[in-house]
């Protein structure tokens, strides 16, 4: 009887320590707050070639029509390409990419502080 007093009481002390962790981890996301990146921001009304042109040093992930992703920097946007530096997972590789065959772009727009 005693052997299983002092395990319910090591499983509630556990589970009161589990509560409290969460519990701060709680209180702990309710003081960040969301707020918007400086810099630039899609414009719909121009077209993907100046939208790039907008991103040029930024971060952004490409969608290519063939379904594949890239993440990097844009470093450079021609006519008809895209030079995106820094691949993201692929070290010391950079991708030349024809603008036609991008369907979307995402770029970061808020942080937590």
């Amino acid at each position: 009887m005693r052997r299983t007093n002092k395990i319910s009481l090591k499983v509630i002390i556990v589970a009161a320590l589990f509560s409290l962790l969460f519990l701060g981890l709680y209180v702990e996301a309710q003081t960040k707050s969301i707020v918007p990146i400086e810099g630039p921001k899609f414009d719909v009304s121009i077209s993907m070639k100046d939208n790039l042109k907008l991103f040029t040093g930024k971060d952004v992930f490409l969608h290519l029509r063939s379904g594949k992703t890239l993440q990097g920097y844009v470093k450079a946007v021609g006519n008809d390409f895209v030079h995106l530096e820094k691949l993201a997972g692929r070290d010391f590789y950079d991708a030349f990419i024809r603008i036609e065959d991008i369907s979307a772009m995402e770029a970061k727009f808020r942080d937590m502080k």
